[in-house]
């Protein structure tokens, strides 16, 4: 399986973020371990949601369009 999923900050309130992985548990201590150069400034994260795949090119492409346009207003009125 393949994972979408938005983490927020638990130090900084204002501060999300939405990633994909095969391997939500890892992801989730490595983004609390300081690994991601995207999140290290804002840790320690917290897991809001999360959504499965079955296959990386479907959790990719959801993973975009969350990111963007009519999906990032999606995600903030439904995911967050």
């Amino acid at each position: 399986m393949f994972y979408v999923y938005l983490i927020a900050s638990q130090s900084k309130t204002d501060e999300r973020y939405i990633g994909s992985t095969n391997d939500l548990k890892k992801r989730l201590v490595e983004h609390n371990a300081g690994k991601s150069i995207h999140t290290n400034k804002f840790k320690p994260w917290k897991l809001v949601t999360y959504l499965s795949f079955e296959s990386r090119a479907k959790a990719e492409k959801f993973e975009k369009y969350l990111k963007h346009g009519s999906g990032h207003a999606f995600a903030k009125r439904h995911l967050w």
